[in-house]
């Protein structure tokens, strides 16, 4: 991975270089869920997964989200309503056929091409800009314990988590 670059300086007329190691073909995926309810703590329930499958996927087959959703719903002990984007994978036939099988589960499916009304959006820029910023990585098991060292913090911060849920301009209550 490229390092992002938050800030930088060098002497006018040189450019500051940052040395990167090689490439990896390791790869790490990350997928989270933004969670709020009036009058208590917002929370971010997320899972990550750093190696390729046995079945050779690099990404979230359907059967992880269905599997991280039933993870939030025993750790929320209550309804869901899950406001998503349009991931090929969101939108599968066996996750399809889940969805409708739970009483607890409420999909509301955001328009095509709008992640600017998506929290979990505001939620990677934020560990982009605070935490992968000006590193330069040593290897893909630093990346992986930087990110979730990222989630981790962003996930005790509610105030963080709230303030995604504001970016979007959307709120809890109904209108």
């Amino acid at each position: 991975m490229t390092p992002p670059i938050a800030r930088t300086w060098s002497p006018r007329g040189q450019t500051p270089v940052i040395t990167v190691r090689g490439r990896s073909r390791r790869r790490i995926s990350i997928a989270a869920l933004a969670c709020y309810k009036p009058g208590h703590r917002s929370r971010l329930i997320y899972r990550s997964r750093p190696e390729a499958r046995p079945d050779g996927r690099k990404s979230f087959a359907w059967s992880d989200y269905r599997d991280l959703l039933i993870a939030a719903h025993r750790q929320l002990g209550g309804p869901i309503v899950l406001v998503w984007d349009n991931l090929n994978t969101h939108l599968t036939a066996g996750m399809r056929a889940f969805i409708a099988a739970q009483d607890w589960l409420t999909v509301v499916q955001l328009p095509t091409y709008a992640p600017d009304l998506n929290p979990v959006e505001s939620i990677w820029s934020l560990l982009r800009r605070c935490f992968l910023s000006n590193v330069a990585f040593t290897g893909p098991d630093h990346l992986i314990r930087t990110v979730r060292h990222g989630l981790r913090t962003i996930q005790y911060r509610g105030d963080l988590i709230d303030g995604c849920l504001a970016g979007t301009g959307l709120s809890l209550t109904p209108a």
